[in-house]
């Protein structure tokens, strides 16, 4: 094992009100009952069972949030999970946390429902000495055949389609510059600012017309922030498909319980 701490991102962010959270009338999406159980809880239980020895973190910004979640008290009184206090963005919780933690660094959501033992391994066994950050992704084709919905929005790069899946991992703290593209959370694409800002101007036109295969454009984001980043590809379509509203709920629940019958 090369993973020495876990950081799970379970914050709101501070401007607005999560639209999933209003929906359900809970105050934290992290929080969504999935099947009856709570959404972090599935994804606290699958990192602490693949990493034993790892430390565990949950950045929140109000720990009372998680009070009465079984799964994290019992971790917690283990000595095993400690929380944090989340920031204003992704990226400044992550920054926050790393001055705390133990590198190298998994990092997830708290929305991450699907999450795998055989992912977090995968990641983990993804280190090399030349590598200062993965980031893991599913091809389109994988994550249909998860589920025939899908997901609304893909990276398109010339040799495909591809979705991240909220799985990240930092080798030590000058790899936090990796985190950048990421600051805006999952949707970071959505807008030609959000792409300029992540890419730079020549990456963004090379992602615009799709010249370049994933992996190359990885190595040009790796350039431009002088940090090597490598993408690792799951076959498991599943991974990218996370609890974000009412739709996606139904989809993790449905492939939840095709899962235990």
């Amino acid at each position: 094992m090369f993973t020495n701490s876990v950081l799970i991102l379970a914050g709101q962010r501070p401007d607005r009100a999560d639209p999933l959270a209003s929906a359900l009338g809970i105050s934290h999406k992290c929080m969504t009952p999935v099947l009856g159980r709570a959404a972090i809880a599935y994804v606290s239980e699958i990192v602490s069972r693949a990493l034993p020895t790892a430390k565990i973190f949950v950045a929140i910004e109000r720990e009372e949030v998680l009070a009465n979640e079984p799964t994290l008290n019992a971790l917690r009184a283990s000595g095993r999970l400690s929380l944090l206090p989340a920031q204003r963005t992704l990226l400044e919780s992550v920054a926050a946390a790393g001055d705390v933690v133990t590198f190298p660094l998994l990092i997830t959501t708290a929305d991450n429902v699907l999450l795998t033992e055989e992912a977090v391994l995968s990641i983990d066994r993804s280190f090399e000495k030349t590598v200062d950050a993965v980031v893991a992704l599913a091809r389109r084709e994988a994550i249909l055949a998860a589920h025939p919905s899908g997901k609304g929005r893909y990276y398109q790069f010339r040799d495909g389609a591809f979705s991240n899946c909220n799985l990240f991992w930092l080798r030590d703290r000058s790899a936090l510059r990796a985190a950048q593209p990421f600051a805006t959370g999952g949707q970071f694409l959505k807008t030609r600012g959000r792409i300029l800002k992540a890419f730079g101007a020549l990456n963004a036109a090379l992602f615009a017309t799709r010249l370049l295969t994933l992996r190359g454009m990885f190595a040009n984001v790796s350039r431009r922030l002088r940090v090597k980043i490598d993408p690792l590809v799951l076959s498991d379509g599943r991974l990218a498909i996370d609890v974000d509203d009412l739709k996606s709920l139904k989809m993790v629940e449905e492939i939840l319980r095709r899962n235990i019958a």
